[in-house]
């Protein structure tokens, strides 16, 4: 019961530290530098995400901007679509109010999220008995297909898309609070199933995938579900980007998102969670610092791609390989350097 009560505790403490930083942000920092740093951590959650795919259970998916697009449209659908429907029975889902703005982008939330990861399974039963580059083929073709249909629904928007949605997560200056609420939760989650028995599986399943079904693994169940989680995380961060930025359409959810996505896990180190926090965090503001840079404004994405090919060649594991970042990792950088020092002043 004490456990349970410092938990509980340590939870609300740590919600009540993200709302007073996020209502900060907002007030203090420049319109632009918030939005890219929301962007940022909706691109760590999509790292995360995909990196309990292919980096904790070994697979190469690169279609996952296809669940990001379901889980935006489907919470989008249910502000703009389905609650003006439901609203007159049930008045205190009315936007406008911060008690019927949180329980509006709560229920989003969870639509968006089911609806993803329902995806996931239909596309992940059939498609995980591949391995490899054919894996690889589909997903990207599945991305794509979900983008061409979203492209000719007209009841969303069609080409078009959604305009106007409520800026839910935006309602008393929460928008850092949902969006790095949402980083933390993925992130612990994520962490927690790596450590646990079950996660165990998983590894073992990325490592020799072979030597677990011999060993008595379901490696079809295994990867069915871990698609099925990553695909509901991907589906939550649609959910905040479309009622974050108050518009959406196909086209941002097109290839290129699935490939840099990709290259954040690749670039992170296949199965370190902090490592795509990093990733994510990093490919996303590096573009745009390099606007900055006066006289190579116009070759930004030049020296952003050559970093990325200079980074792989140097360091192909990625930035962290399988290891993950903690307080522990710099305890143990410091006693090296203050063993190195030792034996260079001896």
């Amino acid at each position: 019961m004490v456990w349970f009560l410092g938990r509980v505790g340590a939870i609300a403490l740590l919600g009540a530290c993200l709302v007073g930083v996020s209502r900060w942000l907002t007030d203090n920092i420049e319109t632009y530098y918030f939005l890219v740093l929301i962007q940022c951590g909706i691109a760590a959650v999509l790292a995360v995400s995909l990196n309990l795919i292919n980096g904790i259970t070994g697979q190469f998916s690169i279609g996952h901007a296809g669940f990001y697009a379901v889980g935006a449209y489907v919470g989008a659908s249910w502000t703009m679509l389905w609650r003006p429907q439901v609203v007159e029975r049930v008045p205190w889902l009315a936007t406008g109010d911060l008690t019927g703005d949180i329980a509006n982008l709560l229920i989003a939330l969870v639509l968006g999220s089911v609806a993803a990861a329902l995806t996931g399974a239909v596309v992940g039963t059939p498609s995980l008995r591949l391995r490899g580059d054919y894996l690889a083929i589909l997903t990207l073709g599945f991305g794509e297909v979900i983008r061409v249909v979203l492209l000719n629904i007209d009841s969303v928007g069609g080409a078009r898309g959604l305009a106007g949605i409520p800026t839910l997560v935006s309602s008393g200056n929460l928008a850092a609070f949902w969006v790095f609420g949402l980083l933390i939760a993925v992130a612990t989650l994520t962490r927690n199933l790596m450590l646990s028995t079950c996660g165990l599986t998983w590894l073992a399943v990325r490592e020799d995938e072979v030597a677990s079904d011999a060993m008595g693994v379901d490696t079809t169940r295994v990867k069915v579900t871990a698609f099925v989680v990553g695909s509901g995380f991907a589906g939550a961060a649609g959910v905040l980007y479309a009622h974050f930025f108050t518009g959406i359409s196909p086209d941002i959810f097109g290839m290129d998102v699935s490939i840099m996505i990709t290259t954040m896990v690749v670039l992170a180190g296949t199965g370190s969670v902090t490592g795509a926090i990093i990733a994510g965090i990093v490919l996303t503001a590096l573009p745009e610092a390099l606007r900055f840079l006066k006289d190579f404004k116009e070759y930004r994405m030049v020296l952003f791609s050559t970093a990325l090919i200079v980074m792989m060649l140097t360091r192909p594991q990625g930035i962290l390989g399988h290891s993950e970042l903690g307080f522990g990792s710099f305890v143990r950088f410091a006693n090296r350097l203050r063993r190195g020092h030792r034996r260079s002043a001896g």
